[in-house]
């Protein structure tokens, strides 16, 4: 049992031995590094929203105001915040409680979102290009994907953590099958219903992290990281619209197709910005030339409103947040509190990675919103509720990175990290104990 909502904390660590931590003051620089994401994605929203809602008014026949999106997005913030404090405040122990339920939740909203669909082209929900994705709330929308990684992330931390426990760690009927199946349903959710591969690709990235963060042997995370690619190259083979955008990501300069364009007008944006970028409401990408320029492709905006230099600076201030994470991680002696923290750490590089990579030509073109940055509410919200969780764990963490014993005399971070790896394991440790 674990005592993470009490004053502290005690769980049999990867060592074998009982380790109590007093609670302290939790990590403030995840909040701080938190905050200077938001005040960058607000500041550059406030500039580019004008030419947003001008290119909407003249082009989609609406009477959009002129701070429309930033009011809703400082409403999607509003939330936000307040999902983090509640979280940043709520006992592990509840989580862990509800955890099946959660994710029960999140199938059967999935599960509603595309039945409604067949039936429906608006009303309770928002279809845009085939896909229903959203449920319509009136003031804002509901992405019940976003609820259905974050129910997965639980239930994979307190799987993972009990096989780690056991001494089943690398056992591929007793983990690898399992969590196949549950991955498997939120992926046909995902992936084949709301036709959101970007959203798909984050779910695998956050559970492969959990996975190498958990101690699997290299066979078996090789086995599941092949299981993994094989069902992509499927699915990506069986949708013709998937296909083009390999054949784009391949061709970038073919530009006979949508996402040709779409590339095309990022690297634009990306280049026009040079060392220093154009400034703040000087966007000519913003005004209809790119799509998706406050959402999905706020990277390209961000690169032709502060340059090279400005980006480099953002990307500095992910790379303090991802490794502040990694730091509460490693000092975190609960195995199910370090398997939350890993699955939050891989879902934001997750998203980070492919978001920017997509958009630098680096990986083909496909929806995942940049962190703290892209205009949007549902994954804003579940973003701050998973640093929240991270906050609420730093005030339960050792003063110095934990460490496995090994007969080596040294080993390298990845090694450490990985908490489901002890000298030996099942019965053959029980005996060499003796």
């Amino acid at each position: 049992m674990s005592f993470l909502g009490g004053r502290t904390s005690a769980r049999i660590d990867r060592s074998g031995t009982l380790g109590a931590v007093r609670k302290h003051r939790p990590d403030y620089q995840i909040v701080l590094y938190m905050g200077l994401l938001v005040l960058v994605g607000l500041v550059v929203l406030y500039a580019i929203s004008p030419a947003r809602v001008e290119f909407l008014n003249n082009n989609v026949s609406s009477e959009l105001n002129q701070a429309y999106f930033m009011q809703k997005q400082l409403l999607y913030l509003a939330m936000g915040l307040v999902s983090f404090g509640i979280a940043s405040v709520i006992p592990l122990t509840f989580w862990q409680k509800y955890t099946n339920k959660i994710l029960v939740v999140a199938i059967a909203l999935c599960a509603l979102l595309a039945l409604l669909g067949l039936f429906m082209n608006s009303g309770p929900i928002i279809k845009t290009g085939g896909a229903v994705r959203w449920f319509n709330l009136g003031i804002s929308s509901f992405q019940p994907a976003e609820l259905l990684k974050f129910g997965v992330m639980l239930f994979t931390a307190g799987f993972l953590g009990r096989r780690v426990r056991d001494g089943s760690i690398s056992s591929i009927k007793d983990t690898l099958i399992p969590l196949g199946v549950v991955l498997a349903v939120a992926a046909f959710f995902i992936i084949v219903l709301q036709k959101d591969m970007g959203t798909g690709i984050t779910l695998f990235g956050m559970v492969l992290a959990m996975l190498v963060a958990a101690g699997v042997s290299g066979r078996i995370f090789g086995v599941g990281l092949g299981v993994v690619a094989a069902a992509g190259l499927v699915l990506v083979m069986t949708s013709p619209h998937r296909i083009a955008r390999v054949l784009t990501f391949l061709n970038p300069a073919d530009v006979s197709d949508a996402s040709s364009y779409h590339i095309n007008q990022a690297l634009i944006a990306l280049g026009s910005g040079g060392l220093f970028g154009k400034g703040l409401g000087h966007s000519v990408q913003a005004f209809g030339y790119l799509p998706e320029a406050i959402n999905d492709s706020i990277f390209a905006i961000l690169g032709e409103t502060f340059g090279f230099v400005g980006v480099i600076v953002i990307l500095i201030i992910f790379y303090a947040l991802l490794k502040r994470i990694l730091r509460t991680m490693d000092r975190t002696v609960d195995v199910t509190a370090r398997l939350m923290v890993a699955g939050i750490f891989g879902l934001l590089a997750t998203h980070i990675v492919v978001n920017i990579g997509a958009m630098t030509g680096v990986f083909p073109l496909t929806g995942v919103t940049l962190p703290f940055l892209s205009f949007g509410g549902t994954s804003l919200l579940f973003t701050m509720i998973g640093l929240g969780v991270v906050f609420y764990i730093s005030r339960y963490t050792t003063h110095k990175d934990l460490e496995t014993k090994t007969e080596e005399t040294s080993e390298t971070t990845l090694r450490r990290r990985g908490i489901g790896r002890t000298r030996y394991t099942g019965a053959r440790s029980r005996q060499r104990a003796e």
